[in-house]
Order: C-alpha cells, then structure tokens, then sequence
C-alpha cells in the first residue's frame, strides 16, 4: 500500500508534468493544483529534490519544476523514495534485503520463494508505469 506522502509526491509530480515545458510552479499552485496539503507538500518537494527528480528556482518568480523526463521517472523509483522496499518481507528484497531470523535456511524458505515472485511481478508493473504514462490527456 503506498503511503500518504508517496500519493502526494505522484500527485505533485503529475502536476509538474502537466505544466508547459520550463514551466516553474510555485508550491502553492501545486498544492491546489494537486489537492495536497500544503504543510506535506513542502517535504514531499524537498525529497523529491534530494532524490533528483525536481529541483527548484528562489525568488519572487521561484518554485519546482522536473529535471529529469516524465517518460523514466516510474512508480517504482517514487515508492522506494517514499516507501522503501518493494517486497513483502525484508528477505525478499532486492534493495532493502535482511537475512530472516527465524528461517533454517533461504533456500528451503517456500515463503521467501513465493514472495520473491510476488516482488518481480509487482516491480515489473511499476517500472512500466511512468508519471507521463499517468499524465491526464
């Protein structure tokens, strides 16, 4: 289930991408534009600036635009910004993987197994899903 916050960056960067190219929004137009709560949004933007996928003008004519292209950010990328691992259970993850404590071995783990095909059939829907493919027409 993805989290408030990973909901509200898709929105925000849905927004972004709707606008004219080099178009600079301020946070306020996003939030309204978006229907995010302002005090969320502030962090969901810087976020998603330390993670590369916006950045930022000051000034009186200042505000987010994306810097990377609408066609590869996936869902995939914003929820393990916002989320963390995509798998069900640490010893199934790719990114976030931890060893279980009470499994005798992974390799007799039919949990983990089953899991494992859970996280590549749910990561290979995500990272066919990018914001522009999510872009209202």
């Amino acid at each position: 289930m993805l989290s408030h916050k990973a909901k509200y960056a898709l929105k925000a960067l849905l927004y972004l991408a709707e606008q004219e190219e080099n178009h600079i929004s301020r946070t306020i137009e996003i939030a309204d534009g978006a229907n995010i709560p302002k005090k969320f949004l502030e962090q969901i933007l810087l976020d998603l600036k330390r993670g590369r996928f916006v950045s930022s003008k000051q000034g009186k004519f200042g505000g987010y635009y994306l810097i990377r292209s609408k066609n590869d950010i996936t869902l995939a990328e914003i929820h393990r910004l916002f989320d963390g691992a995509i798998a069900l259970l640490p010893c199934a993850s790719l990114n976030f993987y931890e060893p279980c404590s009470d499994c005798k071995t992974e390799e007799e783990c039919s949990l983990r197994h089953g899991l494992m095909i859970i996280r590549d059939e749910t990561l290979k829907a995500m990272q066919g899903i990018t914001i522009a493919s999510l872009v209202k027409k």
